[in-house]
């Protein structure tokens, strides 16, 4: 199975503000083709392409047609994967695209790389790159704890730090 080149996409796409369109009404659809947005969203909020019986994601495809290249992982800087725009779309490791991500739901401080130590009664603040945690320290004050970890982000995570 080939991969889709820089010049396939540009044929088949037009880039608009970051959103794909068909320039060319695909088969499977009745829909005038300056009305058809490509991709359909995906159960993770991802919109995706299926073209030749290959799936693409569109920020793969937007990347694709600027950079000539679909690297093996797409980060959207401002953590929002509906926000398509090649500005908002860099390469990344999963590791550096994992420091992007939001905090988790199961966190409990309400501050990401702050966990509570209930049996020391006291914050701990950490990083993780890598797979590898990263202890900063132990605090009695949140709010301490809070900001060393947000500092240690930047300086372990660099721009794919999110604060």
């Amino acid at each position: 199975m080939t991969v889709l080149t820089q010049e396939e996409a540009h044929c088949l796409f037009e880039y608009k503000d970051g959103l794909l369109f068909w320039k060319e009404r695909p088969k499977f659809s009745r829909k005038p083709k300056n009305d058809m947005e490509a991709g359909t969203v995906s159960g993770h909020g991802y919109k995706k392409i299926r073209f030749k019986n290959k799936t693409y994601y569109t920020h793969q495809m937007i990347f694709l047609m600027q950079h000539g290249y679909i690297p093996k992982v797409v980060d959207h800087i401002d953590g929002n994967t509906a926000n398509n725009k090649i500005e908002n779309l860099r390469e990344s490791s999963k590791s550096f695209n994992a420091c992007n991500s939001k905090i988790s739901s199961r966190n409990t401080s309400g501050h990401k790389g702050v966990i509570w130590l209930k049996r020391e009664k006291k914050w701990v603040a950490r990083v993780q790159i890598n797979k590898k945690v990263i202890h900063l320290g132990t605090f009695v004050d949140k709010e301490l704890a809070c900001l060393v970890a947000d500092e240690g982000r930047i300086l372990y995570h660099g721009e794919h730090a999110r604060i």
